[in-house]
């Protein structure tokens, strides 16, 4: 059975390792398929995103990572997948994973979602919240893999806290002047 795990993943968390790791086991096959997202100015280009992933994922043998565009059910029928993997933190997450998950069954009734509950340990996780702490100076080595966390901080032109420092980061600039998380729409991540 193959799965696709598709989401912006941008960045990768823990968060997302976690359902990703979770849906290796209970799959012969998952596919982590980053959207291309033309509405969103994302932090990492779509190849940046494939290269984290696939960074943090050389352990799993049966993983394959790849991005699309356009519908996931339609991405998800190309690729003959049996089921849609989607992570679950909390209930607003359920409803809205909900509504698509009946709105993709209208679209292919071959095609299951499969929702899996995040761990506690993440189930506050978002890659927003993420971008939202190192933009503002805050550690986030603890929540991301180590080399997307330095990505994040070279993105940010911030220097790392020493727990994720390495000698070629350089703070070239001021990061980028933006809202708050809280006073913005956060978009949904598993």
């Amino acid at each position: 059975m193959l799965a696709i795990y598709p989401g912006s993943f941008d960045p990768i968390t823990l968060g997302h390792l976690d359902i990703i790791e979770r849906g290796c086991k209970l799959f012969d096959q998952v596919i982590v398929a980053v959207l291309r997202n033309p509405n969103k100015t994302p932090l990492f280009t779509v190849p940046e995103r494939i290269e984290q992933i696939r960074r943090s994922t050389p352990h799993l043998s049966n993983l394959e990572v790849d991005s699309f565009d356009g519908l996931t059910i339609n991405y998800a029928k190309m690729r003959h997948a049996t089921a849609l993997l989607r992570g679950l933190r909390v209930l607003s997450d359920f409803e809205m994973e909900l509504q698509m998950a009946h709105t993709n069954k209208t679209l292919s009734a071959q095609i299951e979602t499969v929702f899996l509950a995040t761990s506690n340990e993440y189930s506050f996780l978002s890659s927003s919240l993420v971008k939202e702490i190192a933009r503002f100076g805050g550690a986030i080595d603890h929540l991301v893999p180590k080399h997307v966390a330095v990505d994040i901080y070279q993105c940010f032109a911030k220097i790392p806290p020493a727990s994720a420092q390495t000698t070629d980061l350089v703070p070239t600039q001021e990061p980028p002047k933006t809202e708050p998380l809280a006073e913005s729409l956060p978009e949904r991540e598993a």
